[in-house]
């Protein structure tokens, strides 16, 4: 018996067995019988040649051995969206019936139990029920009848339609028509054809504020394309996706509040001002993206960019940024108050992670998280305080001078250290006592080698730590909460010195710094809870 195909086979996405592929040729390959579908799988290793066979060529592959020919009962073409939500959810009707089974259902927070579900009204209140849907890797690949969705889930708000069958984008707004009230659509990892020519306004997605749209092959171009269909659009997710040139949206993704651009191997960082007049983004999150520096050269240090005008949070972990003029450039932003840049060549200019932390706090005026962890003013102090002085030998030889009236560092200097001035106008210029045998461009003068012991708890062995002296005890307790799992609060440190054995100091004002308690190299810090 020859196997159905669909009339639009060419093009759609199929599953055969746990692999995902694309069908390219729909036909005979001689000399054999029946008809063949010609696949490019998604996993390469999958496949077999090129598309040809026999030296015939009957389709192309972006890998010389990403292709296969399968017979058309090996594929799956998939199921409409209405029958996966019921077999996902234990609503099918008709498979209830038979089996007679008893079924449990949760929605929200609240368990629903029934027997044998062979009441079809019963079926449709649970159905109504659903506000959030999630139909990843349930082989979707069409909407099914016109408005049987809006019929039976009239209150679906949020849909995870992640890793499917869908082909186009057509068949995504065929969906979303039914679902006047979506606010959230996760479409990611379907490899799908998108529109190649500006799309007619609809009221379609006109309440949805986020979509990920990640490891769908679409480009940039074809975002702009689409985004005039999405109004109130507030975060956009567009992960691994190979994109590598921007363009600037025109009237579009207005509303956008977060944009995910990570694992895009984007052409350079000049792309980024494509995208810096966003009005009200707020997140910009840009982790492997190939960025080797960052610029905003409409103003000069000590003023602000126009843009990015509303940007707090920015993630450019795991890039290529190698200079602190990158560094310095983000304190032109107005409205930053979030960093993450870790795995960033930069990082390993400097051994000691606490070192590295202060030279970035100091460098950006504004910024109250790095890496996820809270600035406080007393940290923000003594980094300022510090860089003030590491770096004022480098001042000095640059031009700086006491003397207002002498004061002029030279364009070099100011360029490495824009906010040099600043500070010294914050806190005064560093005096000449401090600068004696100071180090210039680093900390590492500054690290303690002190011992860490629990002598309530001799179990918790002894540890070796370098700290900065300007260490405040507060972040002292952060780094123990991390090594001892230990609420800060709980915390009660003082230290033994060296010098005088016996003699406990406590450490009671967490804002001072360790220095400040006069603490040397080989003293020992006593922790107990």
């Amino acid at each position: 018996m020859t196997a159905w195909v669909p009339s639009d086979a060419l093009g759609r996405r199929v599953l055969c067995g746990t692999e995902y592929a694309t069908v390219r040729y729909v036909g005979s390959v001689p000399p054999t019988a029946g008809i063949w579908l010609g696949v490019e799988w998604d996993d390469p290793q999958r496949g077999k040649h090129d598309g040809t066979y026999e030296g015939t060529q009957y389709f192309k592959c972006r890998h010389p051995r990403g292709g296969s020919f399968i017979r058309p009962n090996k594929a799956n073409f998939g199921v409409d969206f209405l029958t996966a939500v019921k077999d996902r959810y234990g609503l099918n009707h008709q498979q209830d019936v038979q089996n007679g089974t008893e079924n449990t259902l949760v929605f929200g927070k609240k368990t629903v139990e029934f027997v044998g579900m062979d009441s079809i009204a019963e079926q449709q209140r649970q159905l109504n029920q659903l506000v959030d849907i999630s139909v990843r890797e349930c082989a979707v690949s069409h909407a099914g009848q016109k408005e049987e969705i809006s019929r039976t889930c009239a209150n679906i708000r949020h849909i995870n339609l992640s890793k499917n069958l869908m082909s186009c984008w057509d068949t995504v707004t065929d969906i979303a028509s039914q679902v006047p009230n979506l606010e959230t659509l996760n479409i990611s990892e379907n490899k799908m054809r998108f529109p190649s020519t500006s799309i007619s306004v609809s009221s379609v997605f006109s309440k949805l504020k986020i979509l990920a749209l990640n490891q769908t092959e679409i480009t940039w171009t074809e975002v702009l394309l689409c985004a005039p269909g999405w109004p109130a659009l507030e975060e956009l997710y567009l992960t691994s996706n190979n994109i590598t040139v921007l363009e600037r949206p025109d009237n579009v993704l207005q509303t956008l509040k977060l944009l995910d651009l990570s694992d895009n191997q984007l052409l350079d960082g000049n792309q980024l001002h494509l995208i810096a007049y966003l009005p009200r983004l707020e997140q910009l999150i840009l982790r492997n993206t190939g960025v080797s520096s960052i610029h905003f050269p409409d103003t000069k240090f000590g003023c602000k960019t126009k843009m990015f005008p509303s940007l707090k949070r920015l993630v450019i972990n795991d890039n290529k940024i190698s200079q602190w003029s990158s560094i310095n450039e983000l304190d032109k932003l107005p409205s930053l108050r979030s960093l993450q840049c870790h795995n960033n060549p930069l990082m390993d200019t400097e051994k000691n992670p606490e070192t590295l932390r202060q030279l970035i706090i100091a460098k950006i005026s504004q910024l109250e998280v790095l890496n996820k962890s809270e600035i406080l003013p007393a940290e923000r102090k003594g980094a300022e305080l510090d860089y003030r002085k590491i770096f004022g030998n480098d001042w000095l030889a640059a031009g700086g001078n006491w003397n207002p009236e002498r004061n002029k560092p030279s364009e070099e200097f100011l360029a490495a250290h824009p906010r040099y001035a600043s500070l010294c106008l914050k806190y005064g210029a560093p005096e000449e006592g401090e600068l004696k045998g100071q180090q210039p461009l680093t900390l590492k003068n500054q690290l303690l080698t002190l011992t860490i012991k629990c002598p309530d708890n001799p179990e918790q062995k002894p540890v070796e730590k370098k700290l900065p002296e300007s260490m405040t005890i507060q972040r002292v307790k952060g780094l123990l909460y991390r090594l001892l799992k230990i609420p800060g609060s709980e915390l009660k440190l003082s230290y033994e010195s060296s010098k005088l054995e016996g003699k406990e100091v406590e450490l009671d004002n967490d804002l001072k710094p360790l220095q400040f308690y006069s603490i040397e190299n080989g003293d020992c810090v006593l922790v107990r809870w």
